[in-house]
């Protein structure tokens, strides 16, 4: 190991993230820019484990909440924690869709649904990796024939980008030899006060995001099949407020996420376009992020469930610690045929280009 290597931002080793799995092995990948900030994520599950980034001081600390070793990602009590999800990002209906006129039974693992692929979705899964750059590393993952009851082999690959304009560009592409539905998204729990013991709660942040309307669930955090405007409700962020401002509001909708965990229907020209989703500022560092996507819709996720576990360099995580923007389809998309499809065949390809965008007001 290079001199350069233990030289980082984050204090994060790479011996402690090698290991074996299934007989592939794991690393952590360090990717930097020309302003001297890093980004460490490791192919188990894709997991980024540190973003870092200035304050408005100048300061730096990790605004991505992930663990210090590849044992603690694995066993993490938050299974998602920072990680790439597939092959189908949110919930499903009971874990049931129908393709072909036939019936798919998925691995049911949050309450009655199937949630972000099953137990053993992408984020559980090594991933080859092959660091192209100082800035950028591709990973790939083959996902057998009815792994987690999902029909077809689908061949994935993303690229994970850090640009000189503190972008984190996340690039995906996934193909099937079978007709199959796919939906995939990076889940990562965003603090951007820096994680700490204890990490800040996200109550201050300020947020944005770029949706008339939302779509509201049933107490299993299953869609209605309604697609509702944002005004007038908590749900309403078209203009910057706090997130917890409304977090805790005497709203049906509000009770069923325990919080915010709803997908957002994002504002598009046209379907595919690469625009404007979201927006967070954190008003004591400056520190801020912007969000952009390719995809119709982002879930807003408030970390309603965290109990203050443990995560990197003595950190912890307590309940609404971190936010997340999860760019994907629809959840529960195969059961609602007039949601946007997520019916990959093998004559097409799927593709997602995401970013987070980090700066600092001064």
């Amino acid at each position: 190991m290079s001199n350069s290597e233990t030289q980082n931002l984050c204090g994060l080793k790479r011996e402690d993230f090698q290991t074996t799995v299934n007989g592939k092995h794991t690393d952590l990948f360090l990717l930097k820019n020309s302003q001297g900030n890093e980004v460490a994520v490791t192919n188990y599950g894709g997991a980024i484990v540190a973003i870092m980034v200035p304050d408005k001081n100048g300061k730096y600390a990790n605004v991505i909440q992930g663990h210090d070793n590849i044992q603690d990602v694995i066993n993490s009590p938050e299974p998602f924690l920072s990680t790439l999800i597939g092959r189908y990002g949110n919930r499903i209906k009971e874990g049931k869709f129908q393709l072909n006129g036939k019936e798919y039974q998925l691995a049911i693992n949050n309450g009655p649904n199937a949630l972000h692929g099953g137990p053993k979705g992408f984020h559980a899964q090594v991933w080859d990796a092959e660091q192209m750059n100082d800035a950028t590393v591709t990973m790939c993952y083959v996902s057998p024939y009815l792994e987690e009851g999902y029909t077809g082999e689908l061949k994935t690959i993303v690229t994970f980008t850090f640009t000189d304009e503190n972008e984190l560009v996340i690039s995906y592409l996934a193909t099937t030899n079978k007709k199959t539905i796919v939906n995939l998204t990076h889940h990562g729990f965003f603090s951007l006060a820096g994680i700490a013991d204890p990490t800040p709660t996200i109550d201050d942040l300020l947020c944005e995001i770029n949706a008339d309307f939302y779509i509201p669930i049933d107490e299993n955090s299953i869609p209605t099949g309604e697609i509702l405007k944002v005004e007038g409700t908590p749900f309403d962020f078209r203009r910057e407020k706090a997130v917890g401002q409304d977090i805790d509001a005497d709203n049906e909708q509000i009770k069923n996420g325990a919080g915010y965990d709803h997908c957002f229907v994002l504002n598009k020209k046209e379907a595919g376009d690469l625009s404007f989703a979201a927006r967070i500022t954190d008003p004591n560092s400056g520190r801020w992020m912007e969000v952009y996507t390719t995809e119709p819709g982002v879930q807003v996720y408030t970390d309603n469930w965290a109990d203050g576990y443990k995560g990197q360099h003595g950190a912890t995580f307590p309940r609404r610690s971190a936010i997340c923007f999860e760019a994907q389809h629809f959840p529960d998309s195969p059961n609602r045929s007039y949601f946007p499809s997520v019916v990959l065949t093998p004559e097409s390809h799927y593709t997602q280009k995401t970013i987070y965008k980090f700066g600092v007001t001064k």
